[in-house]
């Protein structure tokens, strides 16, 4: 399928910026399943410095200086973006590795691409692995159970338990707080996923992206209506990294579209920066529009 996306970003500040630095991690990566084919960024007011780079994750970002004297950023990124139907989507999953198999691949191969994915079973700053988060996950995984099988299982738990509640958390809010009151959204459940994998010992990813959503039958799409979502894979050595969403209780398909993935949120964050003089108190507005042009 073949997609527009547009993305703008607004901080409006209470008192004048004269000199801030950012970050924006907006652009979509090309992976197996999708290619970027274009793209065009606005920045306003204008960047004194912009340069594009790859992050250590492989995640295109834009760095950019601003100097001019200014009371809100507006950052507007379009690209578009063709996606191939190349993943699993909710096919059979009991075969594969069994998931005591892969943990202990995980710990024991030395090929380079499994090397690489253990640095995705640590701790990180937002997701840190402890025995509530196992206690959680272990229902899922009997034993000889394929890997697959229980994560996909996993993923199903935490759709059916936890209520989707945009007003209870934000960026901020601890992992523990989304596990005790069994609320959230997108992104919580992404690092409750990967928080309970994480402390059975799985190599697990955060992928921040977009997700295509259709108006109700007989009703016209709002302007701005969609939003960034995230999932997560993980991984299973000599098999590669599988992909589950469960905010929406399926694997990710076509109507998926990865931007970035790191070891958490805080790794991918659309829009980052350090205000050295002015600000104060800030407004933050999004909005998000995920156009399909062919299938």
């Amino acid at each position: 399928m073949l997609y527009r996306i547009r993305h703008i970003t607004r901080y409006q500040y209470v008192s004048p910026v004269s000199l801030a630095y950012n970050s924006a991690c907006l652009l979509p990566r090309n992976t197996e399943y999708q290619t970027c084919l274009d793209h065009h960024l606005s920045i306003s007011p204008k960047a004194s410095v912009l340069a594009k780079r790859k992050d250590y994750f492989g995640n295109n970002t834009y760095n950019f200086c601003l100097e001019e004297s200014h009371r809100e950023l507006k950052v507007d990124i379009q690209s578009t973006v063709r996606t191939a139907d190349v993943r699993l989507i909710d096919m059979d999953l009991d075969i594969g590795n069994t998931w005591e198999e892969s943990l202990r691949l995980l710990h024991e191969a030395r090929d380079e691409t499994t090397l690489r994915a253990r640095e995705f079973a640590l701790d990180s700053s937002v997701i840190r692995a402890n025995s509530e988060l196992a206690d959680y996950a272990r229902p899922s995984f009997t034993q000889g159970r394929p890997l697959l099988s229980a994560v996909r299982d996993l993923t199903h738990r935490i759709y059916t338990d936890f209520a989707y509640d945009p007003g209870f958390t934000t960026v901020s809010t601890p992992l523990a707080d989304v596990l005790k009151h069994r609320r959230g959204v997108c992104q919580d459940f992404a690092h409750l996923a990967i928080g309970c994998l994480r402390s059975l010992g799985f190599a697990c990813r955060y992928i921040s992206g977009y997700l295509e959503t259709l108006p109700p039958p007989g009703q016209e799409k709002l302007v701005g209506s969609d939003a960034s979502h995230a999932w997560f894979s993980v991984y299973s050595p000599q098999e590669g990294w599988f992909e589950f969403d469960p905010t929406n209780d399926n694997m990710p398909s076509q109507q998926h579209i990865t931007t970035a993935w790191g070891r958490d949120y805080n790794d991918v964050a659309p829009l980052k920066g350090v205000i050295f003089e002015g600000g104060g108190a800030q407004t933050l507005s999004v909005s998000v529009d995920v156009q399909r042009l062919e299938s």
